[in-house]
């Protein structure tokens, strides 16, 4: 007799444990119970049963309405088979299979089926490498596949990144993970939801070899593990961060385990670290257990929940995070209360629950980040290694060149306008920007546009550029057809963006319009026709709200929320704006507070009340006009939403929410803005160069009716311009075609940006985007822009005709020197190194390293330093 081998090492409480949650999903989705579970009733393998078991145990709800049972058995098999054919499969534990191998979801990401298509990309390459070496090799090949550019927050699926072949941090590094685990490597996406001491945030890439777990960053291969120029930035984190769907036991650090996933802490692993252990009491001192607490940083003039915990029995909290500033709220039945803690300020014990209303007036505060940790740079690599890796890199680089000149070229695109007589900009703006999809979209025009005009090209631009990108004709067609038939009711500023536009918030787009056309009775659909609110008090009697993945939310597409019956809040609201687009009903989710509305009696209607509403309102909205600050010095910010202020109301549950306006919206002085009645906080911030930020908090009241005037303030910050170094302007460099020159040569005027840029990096890019938007200030200092590509950051794919956005004082130019940097840049930061000259040569701002705001800054500092006359040495060499 042979003793019985439990699949997965799971131990009998663990399979009980599953077995229990599984019950629960299906009763959850008992709706879709075929379409889900009858693979459970083939002919699995014991494996395969557990594999299917764990991976609906936990499944999030939207994937339960999403997808089908087929889809994640095909799944499961490809991954089981594959670990039998990997080198090193029997030397993964079964824990880790599970938990960062198994798994089909890294991120918000569409879910196809495309594990043994990734396997075979890397299968040759890595079978006769170690597991170190494999993830090198699998970063490589993400690097021919992919590159970096910024992106809204849909995230693209592995094989639609590979088909675009670029994608922001969080789509690079779903694409790694997913490769790495496709070839049974556990692996893990690890997120700084935001930075502390600069805006923005970032995603990266962890894997397991041989008992360790290294980093690495996705697409941006390094000849060696645990490198890569987010390290600097990593040591001023204040959490970094992965979800396991399951109860995950650890060893890491556990912020929060509600059930359906575990959220883990990494930060240890970066960052210097310390606990902030709070109690949480109500005004009498009683302990509040189950209070909501939010450990909040300042980050796109926000202050921004990093973790949400629940305090325990006793009403106490802990959290491991970084040596910075937080701004810690809490709230529980209508009372809340709020405190700062200060990394180098007096220990703070309690939080006390004692407030229903907002203070008046304003509040400042100074949010100060973690301090920049010292490091050393990485040690170059050996001589015959390094040549290797460079040209390992530049390999990859001209094979993502070479697929993507095979998108549609602007001919191709005028061309196919002629032929459709539609006009050519306009199709090559679409055909350039979905670049692999370009063939399915030119088809979609090609086959529509005789018969429907227009509305095909008018429908691709109702889209957002990342639906270019992966929409398919079926679903296409589906939307046009699907909504001509009331073209004619409404005005096309009213039908195009609320009817004809099938995207709702950031699901991904399916065909929906016939789908709920034929699921209501021809009455139901005239009765909803003719009040929309009819429509979600339906919804609302038959649906019912779930809610597991806190990013998975809104994410639910409105066809899979309607079959399953089940949805979070956001996925249920957009089911409602997706019926009514289908019956013809203008619906939208209101622009800045996402509540779903729709149109009625030439006015849009809240669908349903909102329970988070400050209070109930028996009509009409107030607005608020913002006023330019009389006593604002000459040099205060100009206003640009979420990067230097925000509006936020307080809801009932006691926390701001942030109202949603386009990102750095600036034309606001004497505008008036819709606002709800109820209590309202203006964030402005004024970030200095060590990332600390002068936060403003202005305290006002909207009332029903009435418009309330704020004047919008910034804290005066002095800007320190200490001279760093002389910059020697004989100093030889080359043009791109080689060319001897000297930075003399195309410094033409007094004063210059000086800048040393690897452009492959992630980094550079935002300094070049950065540049790019301030061209209009850049262009009136006049100052000359120079960047230098030393020759191990040279590529031969490198075209300054990439940045057309970049204005006509910028030059790109090769040092060949690159190891006499300036002493005041910092090597160890990484690209790009910037160095503002004054008109005396003299470096008068230097910054290094992954910085947004960077080119902000340096145009504030030549502002600056035009202004300063101080005493001026002679110039000479580099000092």
């Amino acid at each position: 007799m042979t003793d019985w081998t439990s699949p997965f090492s799971l131990n009998q409480a663990e399979r009980d444990l599953i077995e229990s949650k599984l019950s629960i999903k299906r009763q959850l989705a008992q709706a879709r119970e075929r379409e889900l579970f009858d693979v459970l009733r083939e002919g699995l393998s014991e494996e395969e049963s557990w594999a299917l078991k764990y991976l609906f145990a936990y499944m999030p709800v939207n994937d339960l309405a999403d997808y089908d049972g087929a889809l994640f058995l095909s799944h499961v098999r490809s991954t089981l088979a594959i670990r039998r054919l990997v080198p090193w499969g029997d030397r993964v534990p079964d824990s880790l299979f599970l938990h960062y191998v198994l798994p089909y979801r890294v991120n918000t990401e569409n879910i196809e089926d495309h594990r043994g298509i990734l396997f075979n990309e890397l299968a040759y390459r890595t079978k006769s490498l170690t597991m170190e070496e494999a993830i090198l090799e699998t970063n490589y090949w993400c690097h021919e596949k992919a590159a970096y550019i910024g992106s809204d927050l849909r995230t693209m699926s592995p094989l639609t990144m590979i088909k675009s072949a670029r994608g922001r941090c969080g789509e690079e590094s779903t694409l790694a993970v997913a490769a790495l685990r496709s070839i049974g490597i556990p692996a893990r996406q690890i997120y700084t939801p935001r930075w502390a001491h600069c805006d923005d945030n970032h995603a990266w890439v962890e894997a397991w070899a041989d008992g360790k777990w290294h980093f690495l960053g996705a697409c941006e291969p390094e000849a060696r593990l645990n490198q890569g120029w987010f390290g600097p930035p990593a040591r001023r984190a204040m959490l970094l961060n992965t979800r396991i769907l399951a109860d995950y036991p650890g060893p890491e650090d556990i912020i929060a385990a509600n059930g359906w996933f575990t959220e883990i802490n990494l930060l240890e692993n970066y960052a210097p670290t310390r606990i902030v252990a709070l109690t949480v009491k109500d005004g009498a001192g009683h302990p509040v257990p189950g209070a909501e607490v939010r450990f909040e940083l300042y980050n796109m003039a926000e202050f921004y929940p990093i973790a949400t915990l629940l305090a325990d029995e006793r009403g106490e909290i802990s959290f491991k995070t970084g040596y910075g500033d937080l701004l810690v709220r809490a709230a529980w039945d209508n009372l809340w209360g709020e405190v700062k803690l200060a990394a180098g300020g007096d220990i703070i014990r309690e939080l006390v629950l004692d407030r229903t209303e907002q203070p008046g007036g304003t509040l400042d505060l100074d949010m100060v980040p973690p301090p920049e940790g010292e490091g050393e740079p990485a040690k170059p690599l050996p001589g015959e290694q390094g040549s290797r890796h460079a040209h390992r890199v530049e390999e990859g680089t001209k094979l993502r060149t070479a697929y993507e000149s095979t998108f549609a070229s602007k001919p191709e695109a005028e061309e196919l306008a002629v032929s459709l007589g539609l006009p050519a900009e306009r199709v090559w703006s679409i055909l350039s920007l979905s670049r692999g999809n370009f063939r399915e979209i030119a088809s979609f025009l090609r086959e529509r546009t005789a018969e429907y005009g227009p509305w095909p090209l008018r429908l691709m631009e109702s889209l957002r550029e990342k639906d270019w990108i992966d929409a398919r004709q079926e679903t296409l067609n589906d939307h046009l057809i699907g909504s001509l038939a009331v073209r004619g009711e409404w005005p096309d500023e009213e039908f195009i963006p609320y009817i004809l536009c099938p995207r709702v918030l950031h699901e991904m787009i399916v065909p929906y319009r016939q789908f709920f056309q034929a699921a209501f009775t021809e009455q139901e659909r005239e009765a909803f026709r003719s009040n929309a609110s009819a429509l979600a008090h339906w919804l609302n009697d038959r649906y019912g709200e779930w809610e597991d993945l806190p990013n998975l939310k809104g994410k639910g597409n409105p066809v899979g929320t309607f079959r399953l019956r089940r949805g979070d809040r956001d996925s249920l609201d957009i089911l409602f704006v997706a019926v009514c687009r289908s019956l013809g009903i203008p619906a939208r989710l209101h622009p800045q507070e996402l509540k779903p509305q729709y149109k009625a009696g030439g006015e849009w209607r809240d669908a349903m009340p909102d329970a988070k509403s400050p209070q109930p309102s028996s009509g009409g909205d107030g607005s608020i006009r913002l006023l330019r600050d009389p006593e604002a010095a000459e040099d205060a910010p100009e206003p640009s939403y979420a990067e230097n202020f925000t509006i936020a109301r307080l809801e009932k549950n006691g926390f701001y929410k942030t109202l949603i306006y386009p990102p750095k919206f600036g034309d606001v002085y004497g505008k008036l803005f819709e606002a709800e009645p109820g209590s309202y906080r203006i964030t402005t911030g004024v970030r200095l160069r060590d990332g600390t930020v002068l936060a403003r908090f202005s305290h006002f009241a909207v009332r029903e009716g009435e418009n309330t005037d704020v004047e919008l303030t910034y804290r005066k910050a002095a800007l320190e311009l200490p001279v760093l170094g002389v910059m020697d302007r004989a100093r030889p460099l080359a043009g791109l075609d080689g060319s001897p020159l000297t930075m003399g040569d195309l410094i033409t005027g007094d004063d210059a940006i000086v800048a040393w840029i690897e452009p492959e990096r992630e980094p550079t890019k935002h300094l070049l985007r950065e540049l790019g938007e301030l061209a209009v200030s850049a262009a009136y200092t006049g100052a000359a822009i120079l960047l230098l590509i030393g020759d191990a950051e040279s590529t031969l794919s490198f075209n300054p005709a990439q940045y057309p956005q970049l204005q006509s004082e910028v030059t790109f130019a090769r040092d060949c020197w690159q190891a006499s940097l300036p002493p005041s840049a910092n090597r160890e930061a990484g690209f790009p190194h910037l160095f503002v000259l004054d008109s005396q040569d003299r470096i008068r701002y230097a910054a290094s390293g992954y910085k947004i705001g960077m080119g902000k800054e340096a145009i504030q500092a030549l502002a600056a330093a035009r202004q300063t006359t101080p005493s001026l040495p002679a110039k000479g060499s580099e000092s």
